[in-house]
């Protein structure tokens, strides 16, 4: 029998949702700051709406204080399932008075987007949208890479809070405490936010010829967009609007870094070996793989007359599909021209992902790593004699076992992953989409990727937008919050 929640139920998740909205509104100051200082007059007020409504229901939220505070699993899965909603709601609206978006639902697709890392968008008239609108884009991505839960649990305490932070799809506990796990995180990303800038605008400024401001920033929105694997970008050409190979360098290995889980960024801070780790070597099997498949398939299609374009593009193309970043060097039209294998190698590296704990979507590499583990524990005791003893365990940041819990949580998410990504590709179908876009699309978006072949415009109908933002926050969010979201509703309404 289901068990309707009760008024301190809702009042607990009402009064941690509060806090998340919080600190979206600090995070709303930074375009308000922006918009002023460029005196963007119009943005600006936007922004102070924006901010306005965060900041009003946080502190409506805040009345709600529950005489016990402490989170249970399902509470702090509910909660993070909400604010995974609720701050792209809300932070739509500049963009829906920015007169950028052909509509409402437009609008929330790009902040849903943005929040979720993805990098699809349905804007239009990028390369004159207000250079405030823009840092808002990809403060969002900052926010949902590093994670506003991250950010809470950075300044916050309380009982219970782990569930929050788990709730976020992130398996590392690096430290005993979350909320000194929480504080590494952002360290590792403010350092990397340093210098990651400071190489950008430096090649903007040197290799460029951009002027300082300029660079600064082209230097900030590309860095949270390739650390934050998110792949908006402040030009409707993505990275090809530089043309600049040591720039593709430096967002290369911004990729990468965000693409690599915190434990292992831990691990690099120690000064120890992760070459041994079973997700390490998995990443650098399925990206080799991915990447020869790509361009066998470029060969097949003459899409390139050199080996150096063809090498560079499709080296930048695949890094950026599996680490779920989503920037392109080329034109969606010239994508769309690569022929059938190289699209099924690009398509599995979307698919894959980055490391677990980590901003990359996906199935994610070390899921992958530990299927094939498995599968080679079956073949072997298939084919050694019988009672030979088989090890089921591997290595990752130390040794671990592969229990058959470990095998059936693995294989339940990587199936609802595949499910996912069917589901999009039938509606696209169903939409009049080709089944190879519908289906490069369909991964783009549950993966939380970004790159498209020109299915994601503004004239694609509303089902496949909202088909796609569903993708993008179930696929962010791994699932399990979605169902503790939909499990609280239904008892909400059935429940005795």
């Amino acid at each position: 029998m289901l068990l309707r929640p009760t008024r301190d139920d809702l009042k607990l998740i009402g009064y941690n949702v509060a806090r998340m909205l919080l600190i979206a509104a600090v995070a709303g100051l930074i375009p308000l700051a922006w918009a002023v200082a460029a005196r963007e007059w119009a943005p600006a007020a936007d922004f102070l709406v924006m901010v306005g409504l965060y900041g009003t229901l946080g502190a409506l939220g805040l009345i709600l204080h529950p005489q016990n505070d402490r989170l249970d699993w399902s509470h702090g899965m509910v909660v993070v399932a909400l604010i995974w909603l609720i701050v792209p709601v809300v932070g739509a609206v500049p963009l829906a008075l920015s007169g950028h978006f052909g509509s409402s639902l437009d609008a929330f697709f790009d902040a849903m987007s943005g929040i979720t890392t993805t990098g699809l968008t349905l804007v239009q008239d990028l390369d004159h949208m207000a250079s405030s609108m823009v840092i808002w884009r990809h403060v969002l991505h900052f926010l949902g890479g590093q994670g506003i839960i991250i950010a809470a649990l950075s300044l916050f305490s309380g009982a219970g809070t782990a569930t929050l932070y788990h709730g976020e799809a992130r398996d590392d506990q690096i430290f005993p405490s979350v909320r000194s796990t929480a504080r590494f995180i952002w360290l590792v990303s403010i350092l990397n936010g340093v210098a990651g800038i400071t190489a950008l605008s430096l090649v903007a400024y040197l290799d460029l010829g951009f002027g300082a401001l300029r660079s600064f920033y082209h230097g900030a929105t590309i860095f949270m967009a390739a650390f934050d694997t998110g792949g908006f970008a402040p030009q409707s050409t993505s990275i090809g609007y530089y043309h600049s190979a040591p720039f593709e360098m430096v967002v290369a290995v911004l990729m990468v870094a965000g693409a690599m889980s915190f434990g292992v960024h831990f691990a690099l801070w120690r000064r120890r070996s992760v070459l041994r780790n079973l997700e390490t070597k998995t990443i650098l099997l399925t990206f080799a793989g991915t990447l020869i498949i790509t361009q066998i398939g470029l060969v097949a299609a003459g899409a390139y007359r050199s080996i150096a374009g063809l090498g560079r593009q499709s080296f930048f193309q695949v890094l950026s599909a599996h680490t779920g970043t989503g920037f392109s060097t080329i034109p969606s039209a010239e994508l769309a021209t690569w022929g059938g294998l190289a699209f099924g190698g690009m398509a599995i590296a979307m698919a894959l992902g980055g490391m677990a704990s980590s901003t990359a979507g996906g199935v994610k590499s070390l899921r992958v790593g530990l299927t094939l583990r498995s599968i080679g524990a079956q073949v072997k005791q298939v084919l050694l004699p019988e009672g030979a003893v088989i090890s089921h365990r591997f290595w990752q940041n130390g040794p671990r076992n592969l229990s058959n819990e470990l095998k059936q949580a693995v294989m339940a998410i990587t199936l609802l992953y595949v499910a996912l990504y069917v589901l999009g590709a039938g509606i696209g179908l169903a939409t009049g989409v080709p089944l190879q876009e519908a289906l490069f699309e369909s991964v783009s978006a549950a993966a939380n990727v970004g790159l498209s072949v020109g299915v994601t415009t503004p004239a694609m109908p509303a089902a496949l937008k909202l088909t796609y933002a569903f993708q993008m926050w179930a696929g962010r969010l791994e699932f399990i919050a979605i169902f503790a979201l939909i499990g609280f509703a239904w008892s909400l309404v059935r429940g005795k």
